[in-house]
């Protein structure tokens, strides 16, 4: 084992520490401030047993983000060794519940609080990181709309510090380029402002236009204090997502997860389910047509992204919004229902005049779709009369239950593989178990954004790009789409093992690299002459390994 010397600095707590950081390599403290006998690639071992012996996720959960803090190549090593495993403990779906307790479960500081208090002085606030030269991503949420789990305010951190987990170990960002926000600017859940333990400020939610202001500081003083930093928006209520998004797009390098992410990995899942689909029935890709249940953010933003299969294919941006239909808690969204949200009107129905229609398997039968998209966090709601319509009308129904988490989602797999008599092609948002049925073991897909923000986010970097473009978020999910291995297609997968995360992430990120040049938002001009192989290959060198 190499010879190990601990570094101190400065954690984010203020704190100075020892410990190693980053990509250094793992050197011995001095003899007897550890076991006699100490080895890395046991110690794993023994991490892992300690965390299986848990028997509930969200123990597993505290019990990894301590390994973190203590060993984050431990963690880190253990990560990219099981992520299957952990990925679902890290992230969705118990990362919901270490939100809803994130106050009664809280352990130290990790990442940044600006609270609205310091409006006038957030830039003192964001100085206070102590590795401002090396910040490349950070993950903000206000949390407004964590999951499908409402307001939670400030509970909502373990959302941006599960999400930087995943871009260090999806994408080799190095720990200490990543920085978590949570703004607290109030929370409207009355059991947290009750709550004595609630770590946020015991106000309501400030008013649009005092929050306007508040995020115009705040993104002014991220990009002079981070001049470096890529900014992902995670978790914002419905409006301010998009409008936040529109606002700082074109100013900051910045993209929104729920918008952007969540309908680039869907793309990608819907495209292999949509050939699998086509080829079943013998029908040309154009001939699909989409159902929607849940109109905000996420349903709208993915939405907009699978317009792009349709103009892919050869229709135009009209022919392909034709194809797409919305249902929101009033049933079918079409024009001469009423006032409608602005961000709800792009795809709202012209072609439709008669009586409001909220029988989900009535707007079934009327619209004859190829697939339902569940992204309303209503659990059950693709009951199984919804899945038997869908059977009785499609060769392979193409199903997506993609409300987060688990216990929020439109159906579980096991229910739509026998409602539909093995012939469903399914992805969730949340991760669900194969199944047995009639013989044949049935692989569910699921639409996790851990394929497509970490490559998104590393080509960003790397390109030095002054915005992400919609054509970069496009190129990335036409590339996950494109990542499936021979094996995994014969099995019917929609979705790559999640295994195999890094290769892919170097693959969209070298995607995502070659598109700023083309929309000529990079900066990175060294890149601009190198061969797709050195670009890969300078790519992959660029990923941070965690070291034992």
């Amino acid at each position: 084992m190499p010879t190990r010397v601990l570094t101190p600095y400065v954690g984010s707590d203020g704190v100075q520490k020892l410990k190693v950081i980053d990509g250094t390599s793992p050197e011995q403290p001095p003899r007897g401030l550890v076991p006699p006998v100490l080895s890395g690639s046991v110690h794993v071992v023994r991490s892992l047993a300690q965390l299986r012996s848990k028997d509930k996720d969200i123990e597993k959960y505290i019990f990894l983000q301590q390994l973190k803090d203590a060993d984050h190549n431990a963690f880190y090593h253990i990560c990219l060794n099981n992520m299957s495993e952990i990925t679902p403990l890290i992230y969705t779906p118990t990362v919901g519940d270490a939100c809803v307790n994130y106050s009664h479960i809280y352990r130290r500081p990790e990442g940044i609080f600006v609270s609205y208090s310091d409006k006038g002085k957030i830039g003192s606030i964001l100085r206070s990181w102590p590795l401002r030269d090396e910040a490349r991503i950070s993950v903000v949420t206000d949390g407004s709309r964590i999951l499908g789990l409402g307001d939670l305010g400030v509970n909502g951190m373990p959302i941006s510090i599960g999400k930087l987990s995943l871009y260090v170990a999806g994408a080799g960002i190095r720990p200490r380029s990543t920085v978590p926000i949570c703004l607290d600017l109030g929370t409207n859940t009355q059991r947290y402002l009750d709550d004595p333990l609630y770590l946020g400020s015991r106000m309501r939610r400030v008013g649009d236009a005092e929050m306007r202001e508040f995020m115009e500081e705040f993104m002014y003083e991220m990009h002079k204090t981070f001049p470096k930093l890529l900014v992902q928006f995670e978790d914002f209520s419905t409006d301010h997502a998009f409008e936040y998004l529109d606002t700082f797009r074109n100013r900051y390098p910045v993209f929104n997860d729920d918008i952007q992410g969540t309908g680039a990995v869907v793309l990608s899942g819907f495209i292999n389910a949509a050939r699998i689909a086509s080829a079943a029935a013998n029908k040309p890709l154009t001939d699909h047509r989409i159902l929607f249940l849940g109109a905000g953010s996420a349903g709208t933003g993915v939405a907009s992204q699978l317009m792009s299969f349709f103009t892919l294919n050869g229709l135009s941006a009209q022919e392909a919004r034709e194809r797409i239909w919305l249902v929101d808690s009033q049933g079918l969204i079409f024009d001469a229902r009423g006032k409608l949200a602005e961000h709800k009107k792009f795809f709202s129905r012209k072609d439709y005049t008669g009586p409001a229609m909220t029988d989900l398997v009535e707007i079934i039968k009327y619209v004859k779709p190829t697939t339902i998209m569940g992204l309303s966090t209503i659990s059950g709601a693709f009951t199984e009369e919804v899945c038997r319509t869908m059977a009785a009308m499609n060769e392979r129904p193409i199903i997506f239950p993609l409300s987060n988490p688990v216990r929020l989602s439109e159906c579980i797999f096991s229910d739509a593989v026998e409602w539909t008599d093995g012939r469903v092609v399914f992805a969730s948002g949340s991760p669900f178990p194969e199944y047995q049925y009639k013989g044949k073991t049935h692989y569910p897909g699921q639409g996790n954004n851990m394929y497509v923000f970490p490559g998104i986010g590393l080509g960003s970097i790397l390109s030095r790009a002054s915005s992400v473009t919609d054509k970069m978020i496009e190129t990335a999910s036409l590339a996950l789409a494109d990542s499936l291995t021979s094996e995994e297609r014969s099995l019917e997968l929609v979705y790559p093992r999640i295994e195999r995360i890094r290769d892919i992430s170097a693959q969209i990120a070298l995607k995502v690299i070659r598109m700023a040049q083309r929309e000529g938002v990079d900066r990175s001009v060294a890149l601009r002459d190198k061969s797709d192989a050195d670009i890969l290959e300078f790519t992959k060198k660029s990923m941070w390994t965690p070291q034992l």
